[in-house]
């Protein structure tokens, strides 16, 4: 789809202006400065990640990110935390 086939066959000057503007835009997305490298999972990036979901700082997704897992291998993880881990808090 080219610029012309969007704004129609007539150029008026507001066409013709719009058109080099968005030419010559200098800021382009590339596709592959946008790929997150990958996380290696280690036990401190674990313990960090099931804190924070244990104080509520991060969600699900967040931690399952930071740790480089699925967030099904987090929950997983985090219900394995609870589990083995006191209760700090009073209720």
């Amino acid at each position: 789809m080219t610029f012309n086939s969007i704004l129609g066959p007539k150029k008026s000057p507001v066409k013709i202006a719009l058109i080099t503007f968005l030419k010559s835009m200098p800021y382009k997305i590339s596709y592959k400065d946008l790929k997150e490298e990958p996380v290696k999972t280690t036990p401190q990036n674990v313990q960090e990640a099931n804190e924070a979901l244990f104080t509520v700082k991060w969600n699900l997704p967040t931690a399952a990110k930071h740790c480089g897992m699925s967030q099904k291998e987090m929950k997983l993880t985090f219900w394995e935390y609870l589990k083995y881990n006191p209760i700090t808090y009073s209720g």
